[in-house]
């Protein structure tokens, strides 16, 4: 599942409307979900986009970090390779690796509190 939080008063182009036609166009084969009151990603902590969590059997967290280590101008395949190892390893019961690196990309746009 993927949630976007973002704000849609500074970033109207993170709305549902296009998220949908973005989730169409990319071939998404998994819920792509809209956290209006941005509770879910204060819930979770998550501070970037994107930020992946993945949970096991018993719905305890197993992995929280990148999803590979390409970066922008940096030239490295963007694979999913640790991402992928760790859902490797919960699907086969392991854990995954510790050495877990923090997602990299743009902050989320909090709304402004007043």
């Amino acid at each position: 599942m993927a949630i976007s939080s973002n704000d849609t008063l500074t970033h109207p182009q993170d709305g549902p409307e296009h998220m949908k036609r973005a989730a169409i166009e990319a071939g998404y084969v998994f819920p792509y979900c809209f956290d209006e009151t941005q509770a879910v990603a204060r819930d979770f902590h998550a501070a970037c986009t994107p930020d992946f969590f993945l949970y096991n059997a018993s719905h305890t967290l197993a992995y929280r970090g990148q999803l590979d280590a390409s970066r922008p101008r940096n030239a490295l395949p963007v694979d999913g390779k640790d991402l992928r190892a760790a859902i490797d390893a919960v699907l086969s019961g392991a854990k995954p690796s510790p050495d877990q690196r923090p997602s990299i990309g743009c902050n989320i746009k909090w709304r402004a509190t007043m």
